[in-house]
């Protein structure tokens, strides 16, 4: 029987070997998820021996690392604000750049007891609203999407943090056939250009939905498809936030003022790039 300080030992130089920088992590992570241990505690238990199945096991999950499928999709989780979400091959990972969403969001109501309506477009795995929902105690929130299938794990996530009494999903495409008025919009859209994409790291080229990711030519497709639902369907002094690809603040800041929306401050992710563009609808018109 290998144990597990040798199992990891010889995983980490595998993975590093087929590019992938968290070698050491994912190797821990992926053990862990074998044993069912915390993988911080192989300090004190790298003594452990593998059984044959758990040997199997892991390597079978460690071949498909090798391979870059993301070790969200072999954990079936991804953290995201101080949640944990399923994720799924048919859903984009949350990512730590989406975070700034949250935070612009938050910063712009200064009563989180308002029983706010929120809707979502694009929500995938439903992190977006679900993270505002957790933190605003009152509020309720519509997530829409193209996929049924990114819907069912939307779903299952609202169960999980238990929000399901305060969340709808809903299939469609962007705002057609939605009526009524919400006082937070908020959007992850598809905005890398077409040509790009297979240019990504492989996890995300090879592995994630193409119609998560893909925003037309020049990767703006899907604002010019959405800002107008945004501009019908915002209440009046309701806000809206967008995430948007690198260069594209812009861009999407023209198009939501020719909406007739005013623009609130932009805001940037961890990495200084301009990541989440405000917009409202002043309470007069």
């Amino acid at each position: 029987m290998i144990t597990a300080a040798l199992a990891l030992r010889d995983a980490a130089q595998r993975l590093a070997a087929a590019g992938v920088d968290t070698s050491r992590l994912d190797a821990r992570l992926l053990l862990g998820k074998v044993l069912e241990i915390d993988p911080n505690s192989f300090v004190a238990k790298g003594h452990l021996e593998l059984s044959p199945a758990e040997e199997a096991n892991f390597e079978g999950l460690l071949a498909r690392r090798i391979n870059r499928e993301p070790i969200s999709h072999l954990l079936g989780r991804r953290g995201f604000w101080t949640h944990d979400f399923l994720v799924t091959a048919d859903t984009l990972d949350p990512r730590p750049d989406t975070e700034s969403v949250i935070e612009a969001v938050l910063a712009e109501i200064d009563d989180r007891r308002r029983p706010l309506r929120l809707l979502d477009f694009g929500t995938g795995t439903g992190c977006i609203v679900l993270t505002l929902l957790s933190e605003l105690g009152h509020a309720s929130g519509l997530g829409v999407d193209k996929s049924p299938a990114a819907l069912e794990v939307a779903a299952h996530n609202a169960e999980a943090l238990g929000l399901a009494g305060r969340t709808c999903f809903r299939q469609g495409h962007w705002g057609e056939g939605l009526e009524g008025e919400f006082d937070v919009i908020v959007s992850n859209p598809p905005y890398i250009p077409d040509g790009d994409i297979d240019g990504l790291e492989p996890e995300v080229a090879r592995f994630e939905p193409r119609l998560a990711l893909a925003g037309g030519p020049d990767g703006l497709a899907c604002y010019r498809a959405l800002v107008p639902h945004i501009a019908r369907l915002l209440a009046p002094g309701g806000i809206a936030a967008l995430e948007v690809g690198e260069g594209q603040a812009a861009a999407v800041a023209a198009l939501l003022t020719g909406a007739g929306l005013a623009l609130g401050p932009t805001r940037c992710d961890l990495g200084g790039v301009e990541r989440c563009v405000i917009a409202r609808r002043n309470a007069g018109i």
